[in-house]
């Protein structure tokens, strides 16, 4: 990943085992996209890390969608923790590329076969994505990574 390294808060950033891990196990991420106006949309969406790129499977449908057709750049945060000291997560910005057909109807595309199979396993216990033809992919290659994990700070 030829993303920029992290200057600030050494002290608390994840090592890249433990934001894969983090990534990887995660659910939901809130994506900023720009509107047409300038002014930013967030919303949650589910995502699959394949320790890379990021991956979001989007409703074609979309404000979202519309709006990074329209301007690809994007800022993407994960996170959890209840408490202060608790807080962890990771932030990912860059332009998305989308790959496959829109809407994902099933043709075959190599680049989301195990993309496809993961995600499919992670949200709905399957092996095989099911196609609604209302969803397809943007692949966002993090030109920027920050984390942050305030449990490093308690002993």
């Amino acid at each position: 990943m030829a993303a920029t390294v992290q200057r600030r808060g050494r002290k608390i950033m994840m090592t890249d085992g433990e934001r894969d891990a983090f990534l990887g196990a995660a659910r939901t991420c809130r994506v900023a996209t720009v509107a047409a106006d300038g002014t930013p949309h967030i919303s949650p969406l589910w995502f699959h890390w394949d320790g890379a790129a990021l991956w979001l499977y989007s409703l074609t449908r979309s404000k979202r969608w519309a709006e990074l057709r329209r301007d690809p750049r994007l800022a993407v945060v994960v996170d959890a923790g209840h408490e202060y000291g608790e807080l962890h997560g990771v932030e990912l910005t860059g332009r998305v590329e989308f790959v496959g057909e829109a809407p994902r109807t099933g043709e075959p595309v190599a680049a989301l076969v195990a993309v496809e199979r993961a995600f499919a396993a992670k949200y709905f216990g399957l092996d095989e994505l099911p196609h609604d033809g209302r969803h397809a992919w943007a692949r966002l290659v993090p030109e920027t990574v920050r984390s942050w994990d305030f449990r490093k700070l308690t002993p």
